[in-house]
């Protein structure tokens, strides 16, 4: 039966007058654990020609969380006029994308209480306002439920580095760092990310690196990427906050004073045993590395890259990747394991972290018909062209044709005038010569 007192009251007011007071009475705080009307995803583009709108997006009323970016519980709040498990259902959906175990439901006159960490199976109780658990009965059941010893659940509870407002952790990121902490706490040694390019592989990265860096579980870490941009990005924006403990191996020279170490593959490697400079470091010098676009070449077993990874094989590693790499010759999983996370391109879209797209097919008529060279032509290197015909399969990769890559270019940037110019937008290339003569071609378009 419903409260008659409370009939009238909206549901911020049931929140604000019934729900809030009994989490504070438990022992919740305010500040640091209890978060209210928490929007965990931005709701999908909508696109109808050159319209566009968002979808809803899924908020949550109540999110608990044993310290920040700690997730235990979801609360779903109604008005008096509904019963106290009418938003249980509702909730059930919220707690499986932010992976929490303990979800709420309640009008104000009491709890359902649905309980996913019972070995026998979820169950459901209710309860008064007044007997809601507290945050350290809560964790103390759900690293239970996880099997974490308490000096694992000292690493799975380490802070997080505290991000901006504008820049706190969406929820797909906190299940994936969350998840490989408490992996790597347990002994797991090789772990898989799959995230679809553009929805922040670094920052999950940084994230990893420096609570298991505070912890003093992972004292000494290799950053691996294979673009020199992708590590000087991280080391003058992710990975600023390691200061003077972070270095860039550079000019082919190695500094062991150092904790945090960024690098490329190349500045590394080498094809003589003598330029392979990892091998200045003893194969126990690390104690964790982190493979960024791991499906580049990691995963080959003849790779320069794989002998990196196999060298210091006593470190834990992690790769990360937008697009695992299986093939009969190569595959990340043989290597890395299945993924301890994945996080698909269609999930961002869905969520409206990313937008839609449509493909936008332009075949010039190189492409179509072919292009053959002239007799004894040669190119702008004065060698001579291989006389044959090159179709479309052939295009960036054995043959440039400069008029062709201007073509696409201006095509390109007419799609971005009629649009917003401004806007993130993703050229897929061949490789990364080709994605510098779309960028000089790109720059003259627009003027």
């Amino acid at each position: 039966m419903a409260d008659s007192a409370k009939l009238g009251l909206s549901e911020r007011d049931i929140c604000t007058k019934f729900i809030t007071p009994a989490l504070v009475k438990a022992g919740w705080d305010v500040q640091t654990q209890i978060r209210e009307e928490v929007g965990f995803t931005k709701g999908r583009v909508v696109v109808s020609g050159r319209i566009h709108r968002r979808g809803e997006a899924k908020r949550a009323d109540y999110v608990l969380s044993f310290k920040p970016n700690l997730p235990l519980a979801v609360i779903e709040a109604k008005d008096n006029t509904h019963a106290f498990g009418a938003g249980m259902q509702q909730a059930l959906g919220y707690s499986e994308s932010l992976e929490v175990p303990f979800v709420f439901s309640s009008n104000g006159d009491g709890f359902l209480f649905h309980d996913r960490t019972v070995d026998h199976g979820p169950v459901e109780v209710q309860l008064p306002l007044e007997q809601f658990p507290s945050p350290d009965e809560l964790w103390r059941r759900y690293c239970q439920w996880k099997k974490l010893s308490p000096p694992q659940a000292a690493v799975a509870a380490q802070d997080y580095y505290p991000s901006p407002p504008n820049k706190s952790p969406r929820y797909y990121q906190l299940n994936a760092i969350n998840r490989t902490i408490e992996a790597i706490a347990k002994g797991q040694d090789r772990l898989l990310l799959v995230m679809a390019t553009g929805t922040g592989k670094t920052y999950v990265a940084f994230q990893i690196i420096w609570r298991l860096w505070k912890t003093g579980l992972k004292k000494r870490i290799l950053f691996l990427a294979d673009r020199n941009i992708l590590v000087d990005q991280a080391r003058t924006n992710d990975f600023k906050p390691f200061g003077a403990a972070l270095t860039k191996i550079t000019n082919r020279q190695v500094d062991k004073s150092y904790e945090i170490y960024l690098s490329l593959y190349q500045a590394v490697t080498g094809n003589e045993e003598a330029q392979n400079i990892y091998q200045q470091f003893s194969p126990g010098f690390f104690d964790l590395i982190v493979v960024d676009e791991c499906h580049r070449g990691s995963a080959a077993e003849d790779s320069a890259w794989r002998e990196i990874l196999e060298y210091f094989s006593s470190a834990t590693q992690i790769g990360l990747t937008a697009t695992p790499r299986e093939t009969r010759d190569v595959s990340n999983i043989d290597y890395f394991g299945k993924p301890i996370f994945t996080y698909s391109l269609k999930q961002g879209i869905d969520d409206g972290f990313l937008a839609p797209f449509k493909v936008v097919r332009l075949d010039l008529d190189k492409d179509v018909l072919g292009w053959r060279p002239e007799k004894n032509q040669r190119d702008k290197h004065g060698q001579a062209i291989e006389d044959r015909i090159y179709n479309q399969r052939d295009m960036d990769r054995a043959l440039v044709l400069e008029q062709r890559t201007r073509l696409v270019a201006q095509k390109i940037t007419g799609f971005l005038k009629v649009t917003d110019r401004f806007a993130k937008t993703i050229v897929f290339c061949e490789d990364i010569d080709h994605a510098e003569r779309m960028r000089r071609r790109q720059i003259s378009a627009w003027r």
